[in-house]
């Protein structure tokens, strides 16, 4: 068992008709924790009834809770989430919210200090308080990875390539890297080109790019992996690339081969596709999506 810090965001995703817990880092928590992880979750909820219903959901779900800040001020987070005809999520992250303040406390210090993986995404740094935080703690993590999650207006290139050249591993989805790569000087077409581009740029021994319903590449230890994806009936997409993240991690810091490990979590990530809402138990699915 492996301990896992994700830092970030948590928040309700609000749908027009039923709304879930979510939040990158915390979708990411909880498929840790179901996969046999001791995980922690550094974040802020507001001192409000919102809050207190997360609390309790990520209690029961078995993440650890001891570095949630309650703030007195700010509301807990809350977004609203669109679903188009093929199940595609459009997202108004509202702002502030109490994730906006995570604050340097004692307890989270300790808690990455002895992390085996310090999971965090881009949305977080929207505001000083929060990233100032996070560019502190990643100065103690041993192994540190990042997801990039682009939602305009909420990122600057400037706070992106900090945080490539403080990651050991790196996740895009096929939009955001040709973005990325673009924007730290790349001409290159090709996939590949660019992800060992950005791995010589920011000197990062690891990549993953998602292709959707295509399946995922991975580079690591300065080779290519593929995964060309598993047929599934999109429901929605929230949650799945998230889903798919702690589980390739999960297998990665278990040494776990390259191949296996996003064979797994390209498996995992479509069944979550196929399900309602962005943490559904898919456990007893797995086995049989890897067999076909």
């Amino acid at each position: 068992m492996k301990k896992v810090v994700c830092f970030g965001e948590v928040l309700w995703d609000v749908f027009p008709n039923y709304r879930k817990i979510g939040g990158a880092p915390l979708n990411v928590a909880l498929r840790m924790k179901s996969i046999d992880n001791d995980v922690s979750i550094i974040t802020r909820i507001g001192d409000d009834e919102d809050g207190e219903e997360i609390m309790g959901k990520i209690k029961d779900l078995g993440v650890c809770t001891k570095s949630v800040q309650i703030d007195k001020e700010l509301k807990t987070g809350d977004v609203s989430v669109v679903l188009n005809h093929k199940g595609s999520a459009s997202y108004n992250i509202h702002f502030p919210r109490a994730w906006d303040a995570i604050e340097v406390t004692d307890c989270a210090v300790k808690l990455v200090k002895q992390s085996d993986a310090f999971i965090f995404g881009s949305l977080v740094a929207r505001n000083v308080t929060s990233k100032d935080t996070l560019h502190e703690l990643l100065k103690l993590a041993k192994y540190k990875v990042f997801d990039v999650n682009l939602r305009e207006p909420y990122y600057t290139n400037e706070e992106l390539i900090y945080l490539m050249n403080e990651a050991n591993f790196i996740k895009f989805n096929d939009d955001e890297i040709f973005e990325i790569a673009k924007a730290l000087g790349s001409k290159i077409k090709s996939l590949e080109q660019n992800i060992e581009f950005i791995a010589n740029t920011t000197n990062t021994d690891s990549i993953c790019v998602t292709k959707g319903r295509h399946g995922a590449i991975l580079y690591h230890d300065k080779s290519f992996y593929y995964n060309g994806g598993y047929r599934i009936t999109v429901v929605d997409t929230v949650g799945a690339g998230d889903s798919f993240l702690a589980s390739l991690i999960d297998k990665l810091i278990k040494d776990v081969p390259a191949q296996k490990a996003i064979n797994y979590a390209t498996a995992v990530g479509a069944l979550v596709a196929s399900s309602e809402g962005a943490n559904p138990n898919i456990t007893d699915r797995i086995g049989e999506l890897l067999r076909h």
